[in-house]
């Protein structure tokens, strides 16, 4: 049969609807330059080299370092303006150096990133009020040339770049900055079985939370501290004490672990109900996409505009399918009430009664939206949830991190 005859067939079997958007999916597979390349974000050969099932013992000396102080090199994607997930890890480098330790930053770039300049990386980094002020060295990592030597200790931030802190050969010890399970990133295949050897890799993790050190400790064996999490107050504060008709919705659309279309499904609903309050979308340009109701969008503003925001609404929903990110205690200190979906990795990283936990119901989460708005002491109660927090600062789990680090460097695990 030829091709033309085929597309006859399917035209009078299915329609020109149908027959045009099978050959423009099958145009697109083919032809697209961008479109998905497994692994693409990771050297391949490197993953090859590594045979996790050969343990090599990197935790089980002790190391002095010099007048107490270690030479530490920390591999990293590339940060973004935006990034929470970098601007963290920064904020844990910034720690380091504070407590005496050299810092080299390498700079992870295969073909998914583009062309990498350290100059480009460091002006935006200064020009962002997200990100710390780094003395360290920065270097973009060649998978030919590796690390330089008499480093005393390797941090890998991110499942693509742990295989390239394996292969050192120094005697340095591992550690894995560990901020979420990556590997529930992707669906069941390639990509989720190398994000998830690298918790076999025999590195010392340090997790943000206690859910994930728990869970990286009781699936995998993996030796693990974790640091609590912790809001800047300077940032986030409370200052608005009248009633409040808004709500936020953190929006993130390339990131599946956040929900954001079945949150969509839940603000729909709750638009129906209370079609007088304002929805703002902070995160993500939405401009593109398909919402279903009205709403402000905020796209990804800088850290310093988000207070106003915050102080605007009485509620901000907060969905996390994975490891739960800093937003619910950052818009507590604005005094908004954290809407978020209730699982068991959401309730392992804060103890607070002042978070809404609920079901993965859009009918459920939109009215507990609704209840808070309408609460008789909505007012009292958004004072109450900022003073919650107001005693939390990233110092303390800066001193945890680099009381972890240090005891592990001068002992043996």
């Amino acid at each position: 049969m030829s091709g033309v005859t085929r597309v006859v067939d399917t035209i009078k079997a299915e329609g020109l609807g149908s027959t045009a958007w099978r050959s423009a999916k099958w145009l697109s597979t083919r032809y697209n330059p961008f479109a998905r390349k497994p692994l693409a974000s990771v050297y391949p050969d490197e993953i090859s080299a590594v045979d996790w099932t050969e343990q090599r013992d990197f935790n089980g000396g002790a190391f002095e370092g010099r007048d107490g102080a270690y030479r530490v090199a920390w591999i990293i994607t590339p940060p973004g303006r935006t990034s929470g997930g970098h601007q963290n890890a920064f904020r844990f480098m910034e720690f380091l150096e504070k407590a005496g330790h050299e810092l080299t930053v390498y700079l992870y770039s295969p073909a998914k990133y583009p062309a990498v300049s350290i100059d480009a990386v460091r002006l935006m980094m200064q020009e962002t009020t997200a990100y710390p002020n780094l003395k360290a060295q920065f270097r973009i990592y060649d998978p030919a040339n590796g690390f330089d030597q008499g480093y005393d200790a390797l941090f890998a931030s991110d499942w693509e770049n742990a295989y390239s802190a394996y292969r050192y050969e120094g005697p340095a010890k591992r550690f894995y900055f560990v901020q979420d399970f990556e590997p529930a990133f992707f669906a069941a295949g390639s990509e989720y079985v190398v994000a998830e050897n690298t918790y076999r890799l025999g590195f010392h993790g340090i997790s943000a939370g206690r859910w994930l050190a728990r869970k990286l400790q009781d699936d995998y064996g993996m030796s693990c501290d974790y640091y609590d999490y912790a809001v800047d107050t300077t940032r986030y504060r409370h200052v608005n004490s009248m009633p409040r008709a808004e709500i936020l919705f953190y929006v993130r659309p390339p990131t599946p672990r956040r929900a954001t279309e079945f949150g969509l499904l839940a603000l729909h609903e709750f638009h129906r109900l209370r079609p007088d309050v304002t929805i703002n979308l902070v995160g993500w340009d939405m401009s593109g996409l398909d919402v279903p109701f009205p709403y402000v969008n905020h796209s990804a503003v800088d850290i310093s505009a988000l207070n106003d925001i915050y102080n605007r609404c009485a509620a901000g929903l907060a969905l996390s399918l994975t490891n739960m990110s800093l937003l619910p205690m950052e818009i507590m200190s604005s005094g908004v009430v954290p809407v978020v979906n209730d699982a068991g990795n959401t309730h392992g990283f804060f103890d607070s009664p002042h978070i809404d936990y609920v079901p993965m119901s859009p009918r459920a989460i939109a009215d507990r939206i609704v209840q808070i708005l309408e609460r008789p002491d909505a007012v009292e109660h958004s004072a109450a949830i900022a003073r919650s927090v107001e005693e939390t600062d990233w110092a303390d789990p800066g001193e945890t991190f680099v009381t972890a680090f240090e005891r592990t460097m001068r002992t043996s695990l």
